[in-house]
């Protein structure tokens, strides 16, 4: 999987859903250049979710079952609480 450059991935992170864009947004303008390779393309495969199943895994009704987007899933998370 290639990376997208920086550009694509704001792009990206902009949603159907006020409640993930403003996880998504502030999370890419402090954290994401700061992620390893390996973490950019696991929040890369995470923008890929459908929206529905995006918010059901961030607001906590459902489990993720890909354990490296759960992973990411928290990350994001962690910096919204931060």
């Amino acid at each position: 999987m290639e990376l997208m450059n920086i550009a694509r991935v704001r792009w990206a992170c902009r949603r159907g859903m006020l409640e993930l864009d403003v996880l998504f947004q502030p999370f890419v303008e402090e954290k994401y250049l700061g992620l390893s390779e390996s973490g950019k393309r696991t929040f890369i495969r995470l923008l890929e979710c459908e929206d529905p199943e995006l918010f059901a895994w961030f607001m906590g009704h459902e489990e993720c079952p890909d354990p490296d987007l759960a992973n990411m899933v928290a990350t994001v998370r962690g910096r919204a609480k931060a």
